[in-house]
């Protein structure tokens, strides 16, 4: 089968599943734990959010909450940890990081109340290379600059900021040398973090030195309204490529939901592969794909997308769903599939299996993101 065969053949992926709600078999048995955020409904309809352990029993096809923990406001950003525990951080303007082992039991809670000056986290976390810091985006309350914060990984002290060298910086990961990326979404804001003055948009792609914060390069793309958010390694190491997902943000509705939702960084050079309208202009999560490609969550048209490097001008729909949006890759380089977190249920896409989908085990609308436990 050639390759173009099989992005085809790929595509199919969750469409008959999407349309009929039926519940498939999955190709392979297997379970999966992941660390996630959603919103509940308590005693008396009010929401309530939680950071919790969700598992999923392919074989049995059962969904279960493992673990919960109420939070004081929306989380965002997870990080998997290697002793099975993981990190969870809230979402902008957010002011709490919280650690979880691996039973779902909070563990360590740090507030930037009281730190100076005043900051918000703007919802994601990372490792360095060696496993002794954690990088925390964040904004400045008053000035509105991006800034990044090395954190002591034990007790969350900070060690050292570093500025953004932008605004509204958002995710950030570490490449094969240790240096640190942030995607800086651009987007000028208010205290309460909501966006304004859209006309004075910056975004760009950095590249911060791990242990100085020294900057070692920025890159832009031709048009200032694509705000760069969330960013995944495609799994290769031969030929590694860092997905961004891209969020359009332009004053014509029409102009935004035509507009890519895909840039790729090479290490020299920052592009726009696809012109697809697929996605809808907007990417809610990116996750690595096969064969070094990637998936993206269109999550306002309801429509999964996978980007391969060997039809780089194409996307292909591999999932209709309501609401989907958190991605994760189990294997971590795509070749198992991708987890797909929606409105009704997680599915499951894989390229050479069938597709699958569980239905929540209550009343539960899943957050932007998740990550597979070890």
């Amino acid at each position: 089968m050639n390759r173009r065969t099989f992005l085809r053949d790929a595509a199919l992926g969750l469409g008959a599943l999407a349309f009929s709600g039926r519940l498939a078999a999955a190709g392979e048995s297997s379970t999966h734990r992941l660390a996630a955020a959603w919103r509940g409904v308590i005693e008396g309809g009010r929401a309530q959010d939680h950071v919790g352990v969700l598992e999923f029993d392919w074989r049995g096809r059962r969904a279960r909450v493992v673990a919960e923990y109420t939070v004081p406001t929306r989380a965002h950003g997870l990080m998997a940890e290697a002793d099975g525990g993981f990190l969870a951080v809230a979402s902008r303007p957010g002011v709490w990081l919280m650690r979880f082992d691996a039973e779902g039991r909070r563990v360590r809670e740090h507030r930037l109340d009281d730190e100076s000056p005043a900051r918000s986290f703007d919802g994601h976390v990372i490792a360095s290379a060696d496993g002794r810091w954690l990088y925390t985006t964040e904004t400045d309350r008053a000035s509105g600059e991006g800034w990044v914060s090395a954190r002591d990984v034990r007790d969350f002290r900070k060690q050292a900021e570093w500025r953004a060298h932008g605004r509204d910086p958002h995710q950030c990961l570490i490449d094969r040398d240790g240096a640190l990326i942030v995607a800086n979404g651009g987007i000028p804001r208010d205290a309460t973090g909501k966006k304004r003055d859209l006309d004075r948009m910056n975004p760009s792609l950095v590249r911060l030195d791990g242990h100085t914060g020294e900057l070692l390069g920025q890159w832009r793309l031709d048009d200032a309204r694509l705000s760069p958010r969330h960013m995944a390694w495609n799994g290769d190491a031969e030929a590694p490529l860092l997905g961004i997902a891209l969020q359009a943000e332009h004053d014509d509705l029409a102009r935004r939901r035509a507009a890519p939702v895909l840039a790729v960084w090479d290490g020299a050079t920052l592009r726009v592969p696809s012109g697809s309208v697929l996605a809808g202009g907007y990417a809610g999560d990116i996750a690595p794909g096969p064969g070094g490609g990637f998936v993206l969550s269109g999550q306002r048209v309801g429509r999964g997308v996978l980007w391969h490097p060997d039809a780089p001008e194409e996307l292909f729909a591999i999932a209709e769903l309501k609401e989907l949006c958190a991605l994760a890759a189990p294997g971590g380089d795509g070749r198992d599939g991708v987890l797909i977190g929606a409105e009704r249920g997680v599915a499951r896409w894989h390229p050479r299996a069938g597709a699958a989908m569980l239905a929540w085990p209550r009343a539960m609308t899943p957050d932007n993101h998740w990550v597979v436990l070890a």
